[in-house]
C-alpha cells in the first residue's frame, strides 16, 4: 500500500522514524496503543493501580504521546516527547500496520489494537472533522460517508486498517480488542489488558480503574477530554472531543439505503476474514 496519509494532515514522515535516535531505542519494553483515548487512559490507570492523582499528572497527550502527529504549538511534537521519556514508554499511534517501520516489529514491543465497528467510526470521524481546525470540512453527511467507504479519509481504508492489524495479531505481541466488548463489560476488558501488561490487579483495583475510565468520568476530566486545547485545535462549540461514546449511534445518522449499501460493502470486504463486529450492544 502507499506509505502515506492525506497531506492536509500535518504528520511526521514515517520514513524518518528509524533514524530518530531515542524513538526506537528499547522498544522491547514499550507499549503501543493503536486506537482510542479510552484505551490510553485505561492503560495509564492500570499501570498506576487506579491512582487518579497520579493519572492527573498531565494531559493524556503528554502522558501518552501521539507518535506521528505534529501540531503547531502548544501541543508538543510527538517524537520529541517520546525521545525525552524514560522506558518503559506508552506510545499512541493510528498508523496502518504497514506504515510502522520494521524496527518497531523487529524489537517485538507490545501493542494494543482497539477495533471499532465501521458505522460508528464514520459517525465519530464526521463529527471530529466538524470540530477540528486542522482538518478539512467534512462536507455533507452523504459526502463524508462516500469518502469514508472509499477509504479517502485520514489513515485510509477502515477495512485495510482492521484487516492488516488482525492478520498480524498472531505474529506479534498484539492484544486485539473490540470497542464494543469494552462498552459491554469494561471490568472484563480491564482484566484482559492488565493480564496482557503483566499486572495483577485485585477486584477492588479493577473496580476503581473502571470507575475512573467511564465515559462520564473521562468527559468531565480535563486531563482526558482535551479541553486544555480548546480553541487551539478544536471548535468545542461545534462538538465535544468526548461526544457520546455510544455503540449504535450510527442509527441516528444513516438512512436505510445508506445502511444497506455499507452492509453490502462490509460483507464483501470481510468475507475472507474471521473478523466480526457488533453494531449495537447485544447485537
Amino acid at each position: 500500500m502507499q506509505s502515506s496519509v492525506p497531506t492536509y494532515f500535518n504528520i511526521c514522515g514515517t520514513e524518518n522514524f528509524d533514524n530518530t535516535g531515542d524513538v526506537t531505542r528499547k522498544l522491547t519494553t514499550d507499549l503501543f496503543c493503536v486506537g482510542t483515548t479510552w484505551m490510553q487512559e485505561l492503560v495509564d490507570q492500570i499501570q498506576n493501580d487506579g491512582d487518579m492523582e497520579k493519572c492527573q499528572r498531565a494531559p493524556i497527550y503528554k502522558r501518552i504521546p501521539f507518535l506521528e502527529l505534529s501540531f503547531p504549538p502548544p501541543p508538543p511534537l510527538g517524537v520529541e516527547v517520546i525521545e525525552g521519556m524514560a522506558s518503559p514508554r506508552v506510545i499512541k499511534t493510528h498508523l496502518h500496520a504497514d506504515l510502522l517501520p520494521q524496527s518497531f516489529w523487529k524489537q517485538k514491543c507490545k501493542m494494543i489494537y482497539v477495533a471499532r465497528n465501521i458505522k460508528d467510526v464514520i459517525v465519530s470521524n464526521y463529527h471530529f472533522h466538524r470540530m477540528s481546525f486542522f482538518l478539512p470540512e467534512p462536507g455533507t453527511w452523504e459526502q463524508f460517508l462516500q469518502k469514508s467507504m472509499a477509504g479517502e479519509v485520514l489513515w485510509g481504508s477502515w477495512f485495510d486498517h482492521m484487516k492488516k492489524w488482525w492478520s498480524r495479531r498472531e505474529k506479534a505481541d498484539i492484544l486485539y480488542i473490540f470497542y464494543e466488548d469494552m462498552k459491554e463489560d469494561l471490568a472484563r476488558a480491564t482484566g484482559r489488558v492488565a493480564s496482557f501488561l503483566g499486572r495483577k490487579l485485585s477486584p477492588e483495583k479493577i473496580a476503581t480503574v473502571v470507575r475512573n475510565t467511564t465515559f462520564e468520568t473521562m468527559r468531565d476530566n480535563p486531563m482526558t477530554n482535551y479541553s486544555t486545547l480548546k480553541e487551539v485545535i478544536w471548535r468545542m462549540d461545534t462538538s465535544q472531543f468526548m461526544r457520546k461514546g455510544h455503540v449504535g449511534d450510527w442509527k441516528h445518522h444513516f438512512t436505510a439505503a445508506q445502511n444497506e449499501v455499507l452492509d453490502q460493502l462490509i460483507t464483501e470486504q470481510l468475507k475472507d476474514t474471521s473478523l466480526t463486529f457488533h453494531y449495537e450492544l447485544g447485537g
